[in-house]
């Protein structure tokens, strides 16, 4: 039963101030992702703002602030899309809210780096962004309790359909034990991001029964030359301080026309089933990483290897991790970003974003051994500035 009381909606930022914490502990598991070749080159963005700068792209296209920037192919016309959460037409949230999700688009990507993402164009039409999905922020939309927002956990595009993957918030202050979500679900566009629409099904969060839900959160890791569309999804953790989160990753797998269909239930589970790893049917997935707080995630093909990127919330980093297929064991996390390059030793020398989160895989990054990695910052406090994306490139995970 969702809890009975229902927490004050606080009038502030979405993210809390983060603290460090111990390690991750290794699990076995797999992943996979559209693979999406580039020439491997040097890269050159290390950190560069993408968003909240004047007068760059972002702000050109009437986005001011905004987080998370969760890219994908779009493979209709082989440009890129960028998708926003919560999102402002001004600087540190003082500005017009826009809504989320919100996307922006580019019309080439440069893998090497030598040039940083600069946004072309907004959906979903008429040359300014808009909130994509049709819902009132802050009111019940007929799911049970408030949507405070929908917030994006990733996007891809195949078969002339665009999908994203979204997690309704109910609360950012959820009790301890509870993830503070109201459902999960997947809309889907056939015009390319300008109109969207709901596949009827949704997973239901906290507030409607489901606390805690394996399928809060999803990272589509893309169609795998086996035909598969591999799936990796965990708990909300949206907010960072779900005390349930526990790190647990599962992997589920399902045919591509399935999914457009709508027909969830054809999945396929990885599992440990009768003392041994398998695709089954006869279970639901098995947790294949635990350990500390993980907030949002990424899994991508790149190349011929699959590559994981993750906010470690008690590491306070982003964290990276590859694999050889979907269903294989995964390496032990390598830190990349950190909030804190001062404590704890492993953190030494690393690149430093206070009050960091996200950290998504670029699907067009130059390599599997240089990626481009696209993370979020907040100062932890509302309505200031920042609240931005940054880019860097050449991570070796």
């Amino acid at each position: 039963m969702p809890f009975s009381s229902q927490p004050e909606r606080p009038d502030i930022s979405r993210r809390s101030v983060l603290r460090t914490g111990a390690g991750l502990a290794v699990g076995a598991g797999a992943l996979g992702a559209t693979v999406l070749g580039a020439t491997p080159a040097a890269a050159a963005q290390r950190g560069t703002p993408l968003v909240e700068q004047p007068g760059d792209s972002a702000s050109r296209q009437g986005v001011g602030s905004s987080d998370l920037c969760i890219p994908y192919y779009r493979e209709h016309d082989g440009s890129w899309g960028y998708v926003f959460g919560d999102t402002w037409a001004g600087p540190g949230q003082s500005g017009t809210m826009i809504g989320s999700p919100v996307m922006l688009a580019q019309d080439r990507f440069d893998a090497s780096g030598g040039s940083p993402i600069s946004f072309t164009w907004a959906l979903p039409s008429g040359g300014q962004p808009s909130q994509l999905f049709d819902y009132r922020r802050g009111e019940d939309n007929g799911y049970g309790d408030t949507e405070v927002t929908r917030i994006p956990n990733d996007c891809i595009e195949f078969g002339g359909r665009t999908y994203i993957q979204y997690t309704s918030v109910f609360t950012w202050t959820p009790p301890p034990g509870w993830d503070g979500s109201l459902m999960s679900g997947v809309a889907y566009s056939d015009d390319h991001g300008v109109t969207w629409h709901d596949y009827p099904y949704h997973w239901p969060g906290d507030r409607t029964g489901g606390n805690q839900s394996m399928y809060g959160m999803w990272s589509f890791a893309g169609i795998d030359p086996d035909g598969w569309l591999y799936i990796f999804s965990k708990r909300w953790n949206g907010t960072h301080i779900n005390t349930g989160d526990g790190g647990a990753i599962q992997l589920f797998r399902i045919r591509p026309g399935d999914f457009r269909a709508g027909n969830f239930g054809a999945q396929q589970n990885w599992a440990y089933l009768r003392d041994a790893w398998q695709w089954t049917n006869e279970v639901g997935p098995t947790a294949i990483l635990t350990g500390n707080k993980i907030g949002e995630f990424s899994v991508k093909r790149i190349g011929n290897r699959y590559c994981m990127s993750y906010f470690d919330v008690d590491e306070y980093a982003i964290c990276t991790r590859t694999a050889s297929r979907p269903d294989a064991v995964w390496t032990a996390p390598k830190i990349q970003v950190v909030g804190n390059n001062t404590w704890p030793a492993s953190h030494w020398g690393k690149p430093q974003v206070p009050t960091l989160y996200g950290g998504y895989i670029h699907p067009g990054s130059a390599s599997a051994t240089s990626l481009t990695l696209i993370v979020s910052q907040w100062n932890g406090q509302p309505q200031q500035a920042p609240y931005r994306v940054l880019q860097y490139d050449g991570i070796n995970p």
